[in-house]
């Protein structure tokens, strides 16, 4: 019998006093997303407008909220002005402007019911749009997430982010199985509980190194920052290819931010984190993002190329200086290059020059 959010609600009403003494009983049902092979989530942080055709000017369907999630059916070429991104997604409702979109899955996996034998833990992935979690400690100590619960907004972790799972429990409220979950490497000290069929356990083939028989030396990464893309080569021979989004020029309100920019120039990776807490900047010009997965670390103390998760804007510059690009193309560098990173590890620092030459250029024709 699956149980329904009311359900839930109802049990948490008659045993509020237990509830509050055992945080993990709090976590929530995993809800129920729309039958569809893809998903589409909004990943904007507010309301966006789904379109009678796709372009600009289509007739107002309706607006979805923040974390609305609807089937992908596919995407087609449209009309917007002034973006770079010209590509729609069409729903059974209408067209939504593809980068305000996050494709994901509703992949749900048998939780495991103890640790991997000899392992502290193990890194999993969340397979489906989003899964909500409770907080163990009592004070959030990461900015975001004291952000969240300041205004009380949802506290979920999103599809295609790695954590670190240490601890596995059955919920004494919904009877599954839940994770507990932590961050390795950047984490602020705070714990979640979350269900535990949200998580796929990462394999060792995941990390595989790939074309390891290729000497290091010829491998390179060049970044074009005027066209926004990545190429990895191996002696001069292109082997993958994908868009990015590098530092931003201009902030929301249009004014130049050359801080952050990504820098021009010869570098090489120097740590490679399967995932991280990033966090950076200024009050209101900085950033605070846990679960970045895929991590490929090139120059100064933080500028990398990485996994994203809260936009689908590839093509245009709007990071703070780092190179965001799909999972799936952040997962694909980060075997590719040096150094190899172990699973049970997860991350990993070397000194000097002995990574993998990264290139950032701009081009002008």
């Amino acid at each position: 019998m699956t149980l329904t959010r009311r359900d839930f609600l109802k049990l948490v009403g008659g045993a509020a006093g237990a509830l509050a003494l055992n945080p993990f009983s709090r976590v929530m049902p995993l809800p129920e997303f729309p039958q569809s092979p893809r998903l589409a989530r909004n990943c904007t942080g507010g309301r966006i407008p789904i379109l009678s055709i796709p372009q600009q000017n289509g007739v107002v369907v309706k607006e979805i909220y923040e974390d609305t999630v609807v089937p992908w059916l596919r995407e087609v070429n449209g009309y917007m002005e002034g973006s770079y991104n010209q590509r729609f997604v069409q729903t059974p409702e209408g067209y939504i402007h593809s980068p305000n979109l996050q494709m994901t899955e509703h992949r749900l996996n048998e939780p495991l019911r103890e640790l991997p034998a000899g392992k502290p833990g193990f890194w999993a992935e969340v397979t489906v749009p989003y899964v909500d979690f409770v907080l163990e400690n009592q004070v959030a100590g990461s900015p975001w997430l004291k952000n969240a619960l300041e205004w009380r907004l949802p506290t979920r972790l999103y599809y295609s982010q790695v954590m670190w799972i240490d601890q596995i429990k059955v919920s004494d409220v919904t009877g599954s199985i839940i994770y507990r979950i932590n961050e390795r490497y950047g984490s602020y000290g705070d714990v979640f509980w979350a269900e535990g069929a949200a998580f796929r356990p990462l394999t060792e083939e995941e990390v595989a190194p790939i074309n390891s028989n290729v000497d290091p030396a010829e491998k390179k990464v060049v970044a074009n920052l005027t066209y926004q893309t990545l190429s990895c080569q191996e002696a001069g021979r292109e082997v993958y290819f994908c868009r990015i989004s590098s530092g931003a020029k201009w902030d929301a309100s249009g004014n130049i931010v050359d801080n952050w920019s990504t820098p021009l120039g010869t570098h090489w990776t120097w740590r490679k984190s399967v995932s991280i807490h990033m966090a950076g900047g200024t009050v209101g010009g900085g950033y605070d993002t846990p679960g970045v997965s895929w991590t490929t670390l090139f120059s100064g103390t933080g500028v990398a190329i990485h996994s994203t998760f809260w936009h689908n804007n590839f093509g245009t510059p709007r990071s703070h200086g780092c190179i965001n690009v799909l999972p799936e193309d952040a997962k694909w560098i980060f075997r590719w290059t040096t150094p190899i990173v172990s699973l049970d590890l997860g991350d990993l620092t070397i000194q000097g020059d002995g990574g993998t030459h990264v290139e950032v250029v701009e081009r002008t024709y």
